[in-house]
């Protein structure tokens, strides 16, 4: 059985199954991206839930791990060479949760780097826009007398929608028939603009049947309903 007691995270947060990968995370959109690719895929793993409310993301036990101190990270205990990998940002673990599946990125050159396009559009866009148009009509940023900043995202959150809407106007996920890590990064964010966030109406959600279109195929998927639950919040 694999030893992952030299990792100081399981210190923390140890492993009742230590042949198992290890999920640290807490169910926001980047941290379902990944309990979501863990559910479609099969793998074997055991989720820890990192509580922002006790600044569990800032403990020297987290750090070892991630010293960006961001949810998710993870633990594989089987990693390349048989050794054990501790992975962090969502982007780089859903492209090595893919190829060591051999599911969800296409094994073609072309395709494969087509999807990892749109993963990084997400990553650089996406998420960052959709998170700061979420601070500004949600949260602290609502009190601010001056809408200028709110507006800025709400206008790159609506150029964003739009670029999808297009995208997946003739096409059943975004990159075609076939589902991919690309569809697993995106549409968290859009589910949590429009739910969490409360912003369908700021962007003009009715705007874009396409993406609604795939949102409701994406949120019926078994996996991705049991993904956006884990870690369960205590």
């Amino acid at each position: 059985m694999t030893d992952l007691s030299t990792f100081p995270i399981t210190h923390k947060w140890p492993a009742q199954h230590p042949d198992r990968l290890q999920l640290y995370s807490l169910p926001t959109p980047n941290g379902v991206k990944v309990s979501i690719m863990l559910e479609e895929t099969g793998l074997p793993y055991e989720p820890h839930l990192v509580n922002f409310a006790t600044h569990d993301q800032i403990s020297p036990e987290f750090l070892s791990l991630n010293p960006n101190n961001k949810i998710p990270a993870i633990l594989d205990p089987n990693g390349p060479g048989d050794k054990p990998l501790a992975l962090f940002e969502t982007g780089a673990i859903l492209i090595y949760l893919a190829e060591k599946t051999g599911l969800f990125l296409p094994q073609d050159a072309a395709g494969r780097y087509e999807t990892i396009q749109w993963l990084m559009w997400q990553m650089g866009g996406i998420g960052p826009m959709f998170g700061q148009l979420g601070f500004f009509h949600k949260f602290a940023g609502k009190d601010y007398e001056d809408k200028r900043p709110r507006d800025r995202y709400v206008d790159e959150s609506k150029r964003l929608l739009a670029v999808l809407d297009q995208r997946l106007s003739s096409r059943a996920w975004i990159m075609g028939d076939a589902y991919t890590i690309a569809d697993i990064a995106v549409f968290p964010w859009v589910r949590n603009l429009i739910g969490f966030y409360e912003a369908g109406e700021l962007v003009g959600f009715g705007d874009y049947p396409n993406v609604q279109r795939v949102l409701a195929a994406f949120v019926a998927r078994p996996a991705v309903v049991k993904g956006l639950a884990i870690p369960a919040r205590v």
